[in-house]
């Protein structure tokens, strides 16, 4: 089965929705312009078939409107002759080929309401195939600049400048990591203003005992020396 199971689904078909919807637009627009001509080929011969119908029909209907107007001279002439018999057998032959005149019009006026159908129908479908005719040219037009556009950058791209970018980010992430560990190391010891006062006042204290030390071994070596 094609992608159309019936002529009315190609004439009511959205082709824009179809290929939106399609993993591979320019294939399936090919498989739906196939599908149309298959189906408009078969609509044509449909009309040709139904257009020698009614020229079949017309002929009957000349032949018998011919043989009701030659029943109707016969029975003209019965009745000149005296012969009433032989008038109303010819008038009820001349019944039965108005019947079947009536018939064939009535098969004649269908064919025609069929073909006029088959008419509109092909033209439909010869709008509908120039539509998916020309999504098709712009689908491939825009496939080949796409690829066309790939292959110009792929002939443009250094890879060494991917390189380049990974080399640098290896080195944030290597010196990220020593600033991180270098912040552990400060981690929970918080400084206020009393620590930064005590620190001071630790620094004076040293400096103070360090200068007694000294006064107290020269002094020391002064007596000594005596």
């Amino acid at each position: 089965m094609g992608i159309f199971s019936r002529f009315s689904d190609i004439v009511n078909s959205n082709i824009n929705a179809i290929l939106d919807k399609a993993e591979d637009p320019e294939k399936l627009v090919r498989l739906m312009i196939q599908e149309m001509e298959d189906t408009l080929v078969e609509v044509r011969s449909a009309a040709a078939r139904t257009i020698a119908d009614k020229k079949e029909l017309g002929r009957k209907l000349k032949a018998l409107t011919k043989e009701g107007d030659g029943w109707q001279e016969k029975a003209e002439l019965a009745i000149s002759k005296g012969r009433d018999d032989l008038a109303k057998a010819a008038l009820a032959e001349r019944a039965k080929v108005k019947a079947a005149v009536e018939g064939l019009s009535r098969q004649t006026e269908a064919v025609t309401e069929g073909l006029a159908k088959l008419n509109t129908d092909i033209a439909r479908l010869e709008e509908k195939l120039a539509d998916a005719k020309a999504r098709q040219k712009a689908i491939i037009a825009r496939h080949q600049t796409a690829s066309h556009r790939l292959q110009v950058r792929t002939k443009i791209h250094d890879p060494k400048v991917d390189n380049a970018f990974v080399r640098f980010e290896s080195f944030e992430r290597r010196m990220e990591d020593l600033e991180g560990r270098v912040e552990a190391y400060d981690l929970g010891s918080r400084k206020d203003l009393n620590n930064e006062f005590a620190n001071l006042e630790s620094e004076d204290m040293v400096e103070k005992e360090l200068a007694d030390l000294k006064a107290k071994m020269a002094e020391t070596r002064s007596t000594a020396s005596k």
